[in-house]
């Protein structure tokens, strides 16, 4: 099947994981995938919730833990290419892409809000750089100020569609209206937005489609919109490589269609998450936040109705009736638990090894 190429770096096969915290894709998931010809991307975000001195002192422990688990996965990965996600909403966000650099990150991917700096505090390095869009409108301006403002474009670009987990650039009212809405187009669009920095720039800009990426069907109806590649995350949780505690797979596992939900999330954009007892305590407002860990630039503790660290730290070390656990809308369709190259196998079999952009779907092995 075809590779994909970020400049002068290249995966055997065009499928990136999605970057998914607190703790659920750290160095064993990243490295595996890396080890298995994908790019395997490790989340920043509050990575170093396990790290000694972590609750008095966040944001060293997560510096730590950056370092230490890129160095941990590219160790794994056979050569293969190891990433970073890391949130524009994070308070320490600059700090994350500096340490990221210095360990050694082959790309670093950015959402929740657009990565305007992003070059600027990559610049003179070799890591290639990637936005997270989710409309035409979001992909003109973040290129458009890459332009301008640097002289230079990105090295590839991700666009993140409605039935995605986790955090979500979409409203409430278009989330509900998400199976009605004619995404594909909006994907054309965004690969047309892209194409003009391409002639631009003499360069190419592969662009990868997230969001709802569960099967090889998936995978080839990427390809035929024009995409270069995909990113899938939920599919990746129920693997035995997946960072995240049994109990937090196996919820993935016994998830059903209704037990999905959109919710609001304290970093202010809306998510996609899996019903449990803890969503219940939010909705009746009986959360109390006892610590603060400065994770988001903009979150007042007086304000938000939970803290989204906690939350997530006690659903990824197993506590699933009382963590957050962001899922995406295919969770449904997970019904065991994986591997890592089980799941790189079957995506990949959605396209040819040919001409780039020419695909077809490979039969599914008994």
């Amino acid at each position: 099947m075809n590779e994909l190429k970020i400049g002068n770096k290249t995966a055997n096969v065009p499928i990136i994981q999605g970057g998914m915290g607190v703790g659920v894709s750290r160095s064993r998931l990243a490295g595996a995938v890396a080890a298995a010809g994908g790019i395997g991307i490790i989340s920043t975000a509050q990575i170093g919730y396990d790290e000694a001195g972590f609750c008095t002192d966040p944001k060293k422990a997560n510096i730590t833990a950056i370092k230490k688990h890129i160095a941990l996965a590219k160790a794994q990965a056979k050569g293969g290419l190891v990433g970073v996600n890391i949130m524009v909403a994070l308070k320490d966000y600059a700090e994350h892409v500096k340490a990221s650099i210095e360990a050694g990150a082959d790309v670093i991917i950015s959402g929740a809000g657009l990565p305007v700096s992003l070059p600027k505090l990559t610049e003179g390095t070799d890591t290639k750089i990637a936005p997270i869009v989710s409309t035409e409108k979001a992909a003109h301006v973040i290129l458009k100020l890459w332009d301008r403002k640097f002289h230079r474009t990105a090295d590839f670009i991700v666009i993140e569609g409605p039935k995605a987990g986790g955090h979500l650039g979409f409203s409430q009212e278009e989330l509900a209206d998400a199976d009605q809405m004619d995404y594909d187009n909006e994907i054309r669009k965004i690969i047309s937005a892209v194409r003009e920095y391409e002639e631009k720039y003499h360069r190419e800009i592969p662009v990868i489609v997230a969001g709802g990426i569960y099967s090889r069907e998936d995978a080839f109806h990427a390809a035929e919109l024009g995409a270069d590649g995909i990113q899938a995350a939920t599919r990746f949780v129920a693997t035995e490589e997946c960072d995240a505690d049994i109990a937090y797979k196996m919820a993935y596992v016994k998830a059903k269609k209704e037990d999905v939900v959109i919710i609001k999330s304290p970093v202010g954009m809306p998510g996609r998450a899996i019903r449990n007892p803890f969503l219940e305590e939010v909705a009746q407002g009986t959360c109390k936040i006892e610590r603060c860990y400065g994770c988001l630039a903009k979150c007042d503790p007086k304000e938000i109705p939970y803290c989204i660290t906690d939350a997530l730290i006690r659903a990824v070390k197993g506590d699933v009736e009382h963590g957050l656990i962001f899922a995406g809308e295919n969770v449904e369709k997970v019904d065991k638990i994986s591997t890592v190259k089980a799941v790189i196998d079957d995506l990949s079999a959605g396209f040819y090894s040919g001409e780039k952009n020419t695909f077809h779907i490979l039969p599914h092995v008994v």
